[in-house]
């Protein structure tokens, strides 16, 4: 395995990524779109999910694809910027056809950030707009860090951030996408290692290498269990080229949350959301092989894409938390 081109979830052929923030608000959204609907379908393990059209995405349900997938900031109040996302693609002329009638489909999922220390005082529900902005920054670019839905996002003890990696195995292209809030850490107890530093391609996140500390010591310390209402929730989106179908797409996303427990101490927790899209473009035939490589791969991606949404976080006027490179000089 190695990364794609870009080492980004855009490595998928037929998708895009744009990016929308408020910086006084210390919030934004990320949308994934395609050049032409998509398969997809969403696993939720955290306690306390924040979607949209979700139902839609089970292996049983009859929505053939999708044509975005919103990651947003704001807690429910970002749910409304799938409604941003929506208008403008039914204005390009896309989505779902029901005889004369046209439906985006377009779920989402957001993360807790409305206690960051932004301004949260808005009279009209600013996330629509945000929401529309996004998608008309989609491209194969994507800023990681403090941008799109991982503006305001924090862990337990860093700024959080917006992470992507991606991987090649067989002629197929798997990528992650995640924005990092999560109660837990993002790092060993001595702050200077990631927990994902194993999995690290060619100082994707820093080259901080591995925690030399004994395994054992390596568990969360109580102080990081301390459940801060500051943050919470990791939502991500596992994508490939690979031809899938929803239930396919669903077995992908259940085994990315691997990604999110190798990366994060603790997750899934109670007042976690932690959810993963999985998606698919259908450009490749994967042989049977590769087929069941591609939940490991995903998982892997998502390890070091929530690395690396830590490590480019960058620092900003009233910030509650620090940078990891801040806390490392």
């Amino acid at each position: 395995m190695r990364p794609g081109p870009r080492n980004l979830i855009t490595d998928v052929a037929g998708l895009r990524v744009g990016n929308a923030q408020d910086d006084g608000l210390r919030s934004g959204v990320t949308v994934v779109t395609g050049d032409a609907p998509f398969v997809a379908s969403v696993a939720v393990h955290g306690g306390a999910p924040g979607t949209r059209e979700t139902d839609l995405l089970a292996p049983d349900k009859s929505a053939p694809g999708v044509d975005a997938l919103v990651l947003s900031g704001g807690s429910a109040f970002g749910l409304a910027a799938a409604q941003g996302v929506m208008e403008a693609l039914h204005e390009a002329g896309r989505g779902f056809e029901v005889f004369s009638a046209r439906v985006p489909l377009v779920p989402a999922a957001i993360l807790f950030d409305l206690l960051n220390g932004g301004e949260k005082g808005w009279t009209e529900n600013p996330y629509p707009a945000l929401g529309r902005a996004a998608l008309a920054e989609a491209s194969a670019a994507i800023a990681l860090g403090t941008a799109g839905a991982g503006t305001g996002a924090q862990t337990a003890h860093h700024k959080g951030g917006l992470g992507s990696a991606s991987l090649v195995i067989a002629g197929v292209t798997v990528g992650a996408l995640v924005a990092v809030n999560p109660v837990g850490s993002v790092t060993t107890p001595s702050g200077r290692h990631f927990n994902a530093g194993p999995l690290e391609i060619g100082g994707e996140f820093g080259g901080l290498g591995v925690d030399p500390a004994p395994a054992w010591k390596l568990l969360p310390s109580r102080k990081a269990q301390t459940m801060a209402a500051q943050g919470n929730t990791t939502i991500a989106v596992v994508a490939t080229d690979a031809r899938l179908d929803k239930a396919q797409c669903h077995r992908m996303a259940v085994a990315a949350h691997d990604g999110i427990a190798r990366a994060i101490l603790p997750a899934h927790t109670p007042m976690d959301g932690d959810l993963v899209f999985g998606a698919a473009t259908g450009r490749v035939e994967p042989d049977e092989m590769t087929l069941a490589m591609l939940g490991h791969a995903a998982s892997l991606c998502l390890s070091r894409a929530i690395a690396r949404a830590v490590w480019e976080a960058v620092p900003a006027p009233g910030d509650t938390l620090p940078t990891l490179r801040e806390t490392l000089a």
